[in-house]
């Protein structure tokens, strides 16, 4: 071995050692800071599901790429280093032999062509990426940018280190083809051709002479592998670790996805029993440590994209609310107590901490952040920073969540923000009493009436008699099984039976069902709440007393088919009680209604034309991904123009009444309502077009206080679709 390919060696092993030293130290920290999480359940099962969807979301970049001009740009960057891996491997391997190429393809002009071409790739992305970010700068745009309060300091520089990877490959590569034509050697895999960036470096470097492109070749080297491993120590203490925790996040991540039902609380890996609870039992989510494995990886794999941010109602109407921001802070305060966490959290160890750790142990997991002499109004600095004083999740940032999935919708990464936010709730609400005074209403009418309202039970049955046809209801003729030849149980709701405008819905989707021939029946005062505003408010001790009964009661009269006008009650019933043994075939009432239209069982008449914007609930659409039959049914109604608002299907604009938003008051920035509703009557339809009861009264709201301040009647009518349809239909 000549004395300089003994030093290209010796030095090249010398930072190999030493970078990858501290990058194996880091990846071990990392594994055991994750694996000292509380067990996830069920996170294996579906395999094919989980390769499908790495395939897709992963190499496919499927999520990133909803947005197309920063997910080219992530394409571009990720399948360029994947590509450029095979240089990395050229270069490790040309320290120990000069001539070295990889076995089979080392040497085909195929692949070094891909390989220059995707290091161009490469930084095309990244100078898109600081477009971007140049466009969308916080200090400028403040709330406004997706980028408020992510850390883009680290951002820019880890944009400088990729761009130091391609250029640093660039002149070894350059310089090494100059000394494999000047020495008639195969020092450069591709002398063949192909490496097209690679030889017009050389010919800007040829020049210099055989010696100056020698050393140029061997410092090149040195500077690339320096500059990989760097950026692997870079990337594994900043929020790049995602490069790594992505792909893992994604292939644990709840399937087929984290929307629709909640998970029950667990015990280990059991479900929580509440009528004899452990007595190390973990209710919610109280302190970083109850968090699961599932939940840390949850933390390391976030971007600070801000997609999540971006879509969420909360943020988008002034609230404090980020779901970025909390899944930082949530990780901040992860790394910042790490030391107790991985020592078991001992409290007899934790003396001999340093005081940051001790007074991280000490602090609350949610609080009020006004005593915080470095926040703003929001919790927040003006950089969307928060201090290291106070507690860890702002109260009121907690609270304001409506569980509307956008965050979870948006996630290229898969991160689980609803599932946390609402352990955290289930902590307050059942461990520290901590939670809106609102919700004691709720809570009491629920316990003792059965129904957020309060309303008695007798009251289920009144909307019957305003009906001019037979309703059946069960038990009044002595049964004490569904009779066969009941095609469905209408699961009216609490809503379809108090409110008076959810029961214009009740009444039309039963006249609709008996004008096509459909037997059904309904429970009457044998019906109580599903339990969902009990569950999305934290109070998951409530829920299981609701869900259990009504479970009970659907198996033991044996029902199969249900049909509802809730889409809430749709996925309770039809998404969360199979945790409890409630197995059933839900339907939403315009998914039947859809069908009955396109089996020609309803005939319509043709009105005066009209034109009709729809709105997604979302718990029909991003929770339950129900988005095409409720359209399909307003276009095929004579005289129905429908326009689209410019936020529809997956990213639709929540109305602000859902995670047990509807009976508390929100007194934090604008309405969500009001937000939602400007942008239905900016489309010009005479009507809005609803498909759930809250979202009803939520926009009904909105645009009665838009015509108030017009001086007139409300500015467009809200409608269910039920009713719209009614209007066109006559008996056959």
């Amino acid at each position: 071995m000549s004395d300089s390919m003994t030093l290209r060696l010796l030095v090249g092993l010398a930072i190999t050692v030493v970078l990858s030293g501290l990058a194996l130290k880091r990846l071990w920290f990392l594994n055991q800071l994750v694996r000292s999480g509380e067990p996830a359940v069920d996170r294996t099962a579906q395999k094919r599901v989980r390769a499908k969807a790495e395939v897709t979301e992963v190499f496919g970049q499927k999520k990133l790429l909803a947005w197309t001009v920063p997910g080219i740009a992530h394409v571009l960057a990720f399948w360029g280093f994947i590509v450029l891996s095979l240089t990395i491997v050229e270069a490790f391997g040309a320290l120990f032999d000069s001539e070295f190429a990889i076995p089979v393809i080392g040497r085909s002009p195929i692949v070094g062509f891909a390989e220059d071409l995707f290091s161009l790739f490469v930084l095309i992305g990244i100078g898109m990426f600081a477009v971007i970010r140049l466009f969308r700068n916080p200090v400028k745009m403040g709330r406004e940018s997706r980028f408020y309060g992510s850390h883009t300091g680290a951002a820019w520089f880890v944009l400088f280190m990729i761009f130091n990877v391609v250029w640093t490959l660039l002149l070894y590569r350059g310089a090494q083809y100059n000394v494999s034509a000047e020495l008639g050697t195969n020092n450069f895999p591709f002398m063949a051709g192909g490496a097209f960036a690679s030889e017009a470096v050389a010919g800007w470097l040829q020049p210099l002479g055989l010696h100056a492109n020698e050393w140029l070749e061997m410092i090149g080297l040195w500077l690339n592998i320096g500059v990989i491993l760097g950026f692997l120590v870079l990337a594994l203490h900043s929020k790049h670790l995602h490069i790594g925790a992505a792909p893992l996040n994604v292939l644990f991540s709840r399937r087929p996805n984290a929307l629709g039902p909640l998970l029950p609380i667990y015990a280990g890996k059991e479900v929580l029993d509440f009528e004899d609870p452990a007595d190390d039992a973990i209710f919610g989510r109280g302190k970083i440590e109850d968090f699961t494995w599932k939940g840390n990886l949850d933390l390391l794999s976030c971007t600070e994209c801000g997609r999540c941010q971006d879509q969420c109602p909360a943020w988008n109407t002034g609230k404090p609310l980020s779901p970025k921001l909390m899944i930082m802070d949530l990780r901040d305060h992860l790394f910042a107590k790490a030391p107790y966490i991985l020592a078991g959290s001992d409290d007899a160890k934790l003396e001999g901490m340093s005081a940051a750790v001790q007074a991280e142990v000490a602090r609350p997991m949610v609080g009020s952040r006004a005593d915080d002499p470095h926040a703003a109004t929001d919790g927040y600095d003006a950089k969307g920073h928060r201090s290291s004083e106070g507690a860890v999740i702002d109260y009121d940032a907690l609270w304001s969540c409506t569980s509307c999935g956008a965050c979870v919708q948006q996630c290229p990464v898969d991160i689980e923000h609803v599932d946390h936010f609402m352990d955290l709730r289930r902590h307050q609400v059942l461990v520290e009493s901590e939670f809106p005074a609102e919700l004691n209403g709720l809570f009491k009418n629920l316990e003792t009436k059965g129904n957020p309202w309060g309303m008695n039970t007798s009251g289920r049955l009144t909307w019957i008699e305003e009906v001019e046809f037979p309703v059946r209801v069960f038990g009044m003729d002595g049964e004490d099984k569904i009779p066969a030849d009941v095609e469905y149980l209408f699961w009216v709701g609490c809503a379809g039976a108090y409110d008076d405008r959810a029961k214009r819905t009740t009444k039309a989707v039963a006249e609709l069902l008996h004008t096509a021939g459909i037997e059904f029946m309904v429970l009457g005062e044998g019906e109580t709440c599903t339990g969902d505003p009990a569950r999305r408010a934290g109070n998951e001790f409530l829920y299981q007393m609701q869900a259990a009964q009504n479970v009970e009661v659907l198996n033991e009269i044996g029902v199969k088919r249900i049909v509802v006008t809730c889409p809430h009650c749709l996925n309770t019933i039809a998404r969360e009680y199979p945790q409890l043994g409630g197995d059933y075939e839900v339907v939403h009432h315009t998914v039947l209604l859809n069908q009955l239209v396109t089996e020609n069982r309803l005939t319509m008449l043709t009105p005066e034309d009209e034109t009709v914007t729809y709105h997604d609930p979302c718990y029909l659409g991003r929770h339950n991904k129900i988005y095409m039959p409720p359209r399909e049914l307003i276009t095929n109604m004579p005289g129905i123009n429908l326009v689209e608002m410019d936020r529809n299907k997956e990213k639709s604009f929540c109305c602000g009444a859902g995670g047990g938003r509807m009976w508390m008051e929100e007194t934090i920035g604008t309405r969500v309502n009001m937000n939602r509703g400007d942008e239905a009557l900016s489309t010009g339809a005479t009507k809005i077009a609803v498909a759930c009861p809250f979202c009803s009264v939520m926009l009904n709201d909105a645009v009665t206080v838009r015509g108030q301040e017009a001086g007139g009647d409300p500015a467009a009518e809200v409608v269910d679709v039920a009713t719209l349809l009614l209007d066109r239909v006559k008996q056959k």
